[in-house]
C-alpha cells in the first residue's frame, strides 16, 4: 500500500459483500475470516484502505470481521473536500445525533442487531466491537446487546463540540455499567495525548462514569505517523499508525487484537493450536 496517496483504491475483493437487513433497514456489510465475530466500525470518511487494513489484521488473527458501511465511499481514500462532505452529511443524519450529549445514536440499535446475528453465525464466547472517531462511542452502546463482550473505543469523538460529553444516554450507561460489573467486563479505549477531537476530558468523563471498568490508554503525540495528511494526532490504528516493530501504535493494535482473541475464543485444544499457528 502506498502511504497516503489520494488516488489509492481498495477493491475490498477479499471480503464478502453482503446486503444485511435488520430492523427494517438494509446496509452493506463486508465480511471476511473465520472464528468469533468482531464488528469493525469505520471512522470518517468511511471504509478507507487504512480501515480495511486494520480489519484484515483482525481477520488474520483468527476472527471474523463484519465491517458495515455507514458513510462515505467504500474502499476510497478521499481528498479533503470529499471528506468534509461526508462529515457534513453524517452530522445532519438522524442516525448519528453527532452533537447530542447524553444520547445514544439511533444507528447503534441496528449495530446491536448485527452483533447478535454475527454471534449466531460465528459462535465463540461473544462478539467484539471497535468504533473509531465518529463511531468511537458506538462500541459502548452496543454492550446493551448481550453478545457484545469486548468493546474498544478508538479516539471516540462524539458528541462534537463537547469534550467532556458522553455519546450515550444516562439510562443506557447505567445498564452497561451494571452489566460490566456483573459479568466482570471492561471497555478499552485509545487516544493520542494532543488529540483535539478526542480530548482528555472525554476519557476523564468515562473514568468517572465507569471506574476501573474503563481502561484508557493515551499515546504520546510523537507516536503518530508524521506523514499522515491529518496533522492532528488522531487515528490510532489507521491513518496515524506506523507499521513498524516496537512502535506504540503497533503495540496498541496488538493489544486490541489480543483483547478480542482472549475475550472471544473459547479455550480448548483447537483454540490453542490456532493461536500457535497450528
Amino acid at each position: 500500500m502506498r502511504e497516503f496517496d489520494p488516488e489509492i483504491r481498495d477493491p475490498l475483493d477479499d471480503f464478502e459483500k453482503r446486503k444485511v437487513t435488520l430492523l427494517g433497514k438494509t446496509k452493506t456489510v463486508y465480511v471476511a475470516g473465520s472464528g468469533p465475530a468482531v464488528i469493525v466500525m469505520s471512522e470518517i470518511p468511511g471504509i478507507t484502505p487504512y480501515v480495511a487494513r486494520f480489519a484484515r489484521w483482525v481477520r488474520d488473527a483468527g476472527l471474523t470481521v463484519y465491517m458495515p458501511s455507514l458513510f462515505g465511499r467504500d474502499g476510497e481514500m478521499p481528498g479533503a473536500g470529499q471528506a468534509m462532505l461526508t462529515v457534513a452529511r453524517a452530522c445532519i443524519s438522524r442516525e448519528f445525533h453527532a452533537f447530542a450529549s447524553n444520547s445514544s445514536s439511533p444507528v447503534t440499535k441496528w449495530l446491536r442487531a448485527l452483533a447478535a446475528e454475527a454471534h449466531r453465525e460465528c459462535g465463540g464466547k461473544g462478539v467484539g466491537a471497535i468504533g473509531m472517531c465518529f463511531t468511537g462511542n458506538f462500541a459502548l452502546s452496543m454492550m446493551l446487546e448481550k453478545a457484545v463482550v469486548a468493546p474498544v473505543l478508538s479516539q471516540p469523538s462524539m458528541p462534537m463540540h463537547n469534550g467532556s460529553g458522553l455519546h450515550i444516554s444516562p439510562e443506557d450507561l447505567a445498564k452497561v455499567k451494571k452489566r460490566m460489573e456483573t459479568e466482570d467486563l471492561t471497555v478499552r479505549a485509545y487516544r493520542f495525548e494532543g488529540d483535539t477531537f478526542c480530548p482528555a476530558q472525554r476519557f476523564a468523563a468515562y473514568e468517572k462514569a465507569l471506574g476501573d471498568r474503563f481502561v484508557g490508554t493515551v499515546l504520546p503525540d510523537s507516536a503518530a505517523n508524521p506523514e499522515a495528511p491529518l496533522k492532528t494526532p488522531h487515528s490510532v490504528v489507521t491513518l496515524h499508525l506506523i507499521d513498524e516493530a516496537d512502535q506504540p501504535t503497533v503495540t496498541a493494535r496488538d493489544e486490541i487484537i489480543e483483547f478480542f482473541r482472549s475475550s472471544l475464543i473459547r479455550d480448548g485444544p483447537e483454540s490453542r493450536a490456532n493461536a500457535a499457528g497450528g
